[in-house]
C-alpha cells in the first residue's frame, strides 16, 4: 500500500465527517454534495490503487 492511497482514503474519510457535520448545521445542499462527490472520488482512488487498477 502506497503513501498515496494511504493520503487518498484519509482524506476521504476527513471529507466524509465533513458532509456528516455539514448536513448536521444545515448548511446548503450544494456544498454537502460538493463535498459527498469529493469525498468518493477520493475514496475511489485510494481503493483503485491499492487495487493495483490505477497506478
Amino acid at each position: 500500500m502506497s503513501p498515496l492511497s494511504t493520503l487518498l482514503i484519509i482524506v476521504g474519510l476527513f471529507l466524509a465527517g465533513g458532509v456528516y457535520s455539514f448536513s448536521k448545521q444545515k448548511m446548503p445542499r450544494g456544498v454537502i454534495v460538493l463535498l459527498a462527490v469529493a469525498s468518493a472520488m477520493c475514496l475511489l482512488a485510494g481503493v483503485l490503487r491499492i487495487q493495483g487498477i490505477w497506478e
